[in-house]
C-alpha cells in the first residue's frame, strides 16, 4: 500500500523498456501533441513509469490507461490539476466503479462533453478533441499535417468545416459555452490556411494574362475564413490572386478592379443582410483597357448570403472545390 506506482512496477520486474510506447506514438493515439504530454508530466506528474537511459519516455499499458483517463476528464471540462489527480488515483488499482466521474469535477461554467461530429473522418475527431481541450499546439500540428498530407480542398471540406459546424451546434445548445473553442479553432485554421498560401503569387510565363482573381467580402461582412480557404486553394493550383479580406468598401473594391484588370472577382456574403446585389452588378459592369478593347471581370458570388434568385451573367459555385474548378477553367480559356 505504501509503495508508489513506479516502485511497484520496478520491483515486480514486469515492465521492460521495449514493452512501452514512445511519446510520439502515444500522442497520436490520444489525439494530443507530444508537447502536451511532456507538459502534463512536468506540471502534474502524469508521467511514464519507465524512462530508458533516464531520459527517453516509454509509456506502459498502465501509463496509457492513466493518460486516457486524463484526456477523458479534461475533454469533459475538468481542470487539468484535478483531472491529473483523479487519473493517477484511478491508475493505482482503484476499481472502475470507484473512480471519480467527470461530473464530480466539472465546473458548471465550463464547456463539457464531446462535439457532435457523427460519422466524421478520424482527423476531424482528433482535431475536435484537441480544440475542446484548448490544446493549441495539437490543433496547430494537426492542421499543418492535414494540409500537407491531403491539400487545402480535402482539409477544408472534410475536416475543418465539419469541425467548425460541430462547434457551432454545440455553442447553440450550450448557451455561451464553447465560444472559446470556436475562437481558438478559427484562429488556428486561418493560420494554417495562411501558411498554405505561401509568401507570394507565382510569376512567369504560366501566369494568366487576364490578371489575378480578386477575393473580397462585401461591405459589412466580417466572416472571411471561407475566402481564406479559396485563396489558399488558388495558390496551391498556381493561380495568381489578390486577397482583400473582410468588409471592403465599394469605392476601394471598384478602384482595385480598375487597377488590376482581374480575371474574376469573388464576392463573399455570409448572410442575406450583407448580400449587396447592386454592388455585384456594379463590379460586373466595371471595365478596364483602351476604348474598343475594354474587358469586364467574371463575378462569382460566394456564400449563403446570395441564396435566392440568381444574378444574370454571374456564377454561384456551391463550394470550394467547384469555385476552384470554375476559376481554373476561366484561366485556361
Amino acid at each position: 500500500m505504501g509503495e508508489s506506482r513506479s516502485d511497484q512496477e520496478r520491483g515486480a520486474g514486469a515492465v521492460s523498456v521495449d514493452a512501452g510506447v514512445t511519446t510520439g506514438a502515444l500522442a497520436r493515439r490520444l489525439g494530443v501533441s507530444p508537447t502536451t504530454l511532456r507538459s502534463w508530466d512536468r506540471r502534474y506528474g502524469v508521467g511514464p513509469a519507465v524512462r530508458s537511459d533516464g531520459r527517453h519516455r516509454r509509456w506502459t499499458p498502465q501509463d496509457v490507461a492513466m493518460l486516457e483517463e486524463m484526456c477523458r476528464l479534461t475533454s469533459a471540462g475538468v481542470p487539468p490539476t484535478e483531472a491529473a489527480r483523479a487519473a493517477m488515483e484511478g491508475s493505482d488499482a482503484a476499481p472502475a466503479e470507484a473512480k471519480p466521474s467527470a461530473d464530480a469535477y466539472r465546473p458548471r461554467s465550463k464547456a463539457a462533453g464531446p462535439l457532435p461530429l457523427g460519422d466524421a473522418r478520424q482527423e476531424c475527431k482528433g482535431l475536435a478533441r484537441a480544440a475542446v481541450r484548448l490544446d493549441a499546439p495539437s490543433v496547430d500540428d494537426r492542421l499543418t499535417s492535414l494540409v500537407e498530407r491531403h491539400g487545402v480542398v480535402v482539409g477544408w471540406e472534410e475536416v475543418m468545416v465539419p469541425t467548425l459546424h460541430a462547434v457551432g451546434r454545440k455553442w447553440e445548445s450550450a448557451g455561451d459555452r464553447y465560444v472559446e473553442v470556436e475562437h481558438l479553432l478559427s484562429w488556428h485554421i486561418s493560420r494554417a490556411l495562411h501558411r498554405a498560401s505561401g509568401p507570394s503569387d507565382p510569376s512567369g510565363p504560366d501566369t494568366p494574362a487576364a490578371g489575378p482573381v480578386v477575393l473580397a467580402c462585401v461591405p459589412g461582412e466580417q466572416h472571411c475564413l471561407p475566402l481564406e480557404a479559396l485563396h489558399a486553394g488558388l495558390v496551391e493550383q498556381g493561380l495568381p490572386t489578390r486577397m482583400f479580406g473582410p468588409a471592403v468598401p465599394p469605392e476601394a473594391l471598384t478602384a482595385a478592379v480598375k487597377r488590376l484588370g482581374p480575371l474574376a472577382v469573388v464576392l463573399w456574403s455570409q448572410t442575406r443582410s450583407t448580400a449587396d446585389r447592386p454592388l455585384a452588378r456594379h463590379i460586373a459592369a466595371t471595365g478596364w483597357g483602351v476604348k474598343g478593347a475594354r474587358r469586364n471581370p467574371v463575378v462569382l458570388l460566394g456564400g449563403p448570403g446570395w441564396a435566392g434568385r440568381p444574378e444574370q451573367g454571374m456564377l454561384r459555385p456551391p463550394g470550394l472545390r467547384d469555385a476552384l474548378t470554375t476559376l481554373a477553367s476561366l484561366a485556361a480559356g
